[in-house]
């Protein structure tokens, strides 16, 4: 009964939070989905609700990276991965959707790396 209880408030958050944040062509969503042992991240056009870029943890640029053992360093380099996927089809402006989680730990990570790699938000 806990795990229904923590998903329904984390989508009430995430309603909330997609009431104010909208991507556009010029200025798309950066969103985070976090599960138990992944990370998944897409920038999306809100307009068209096409997803024009995405990487998650289970990318193999990811998963060959030696170093990432921790959640949280799989994180940081889903940011790093995100952020050079969008610079390679222009796109340096976006919004940054956290998906109803708390902006700590992981999504936190993904962030900053995305931010270090050249994405404004």
């Amino acid at each position: 009964m806990g795990i229904v209880v923590t998903r329904n408030a984390r989508l009430r958050r995430h309603h909330r939070v997609r009431a104010k944040v909208s991507g556009s062509i010029d200025n798309p969503r950066l969103c985070v989905f976090r599960s138990a042992r992944h990370i998944y991240a897409q920038i999306i056009d809100d307009t068209t609700g096409h997803t024009m870029v995405s990487a998650s943890s289970l990318d193999e640029d990811v998963k060959n990276q030696g170093s990432a053992k921790t959640k949280i360093s799989q994180a940081g380099f889903v940011g790093k991965l995100i952020a050079e996927r969008a610079l390679a089809k222009s796109i340096r402006q976006v919004v940054f959707d956290r998906g109803g989680y708390k902006y700590h730990g992981r999504v936190m990570s993904l962030a900053n790396a995305a931010r270090e790699a050249g994405l404004k938000f």
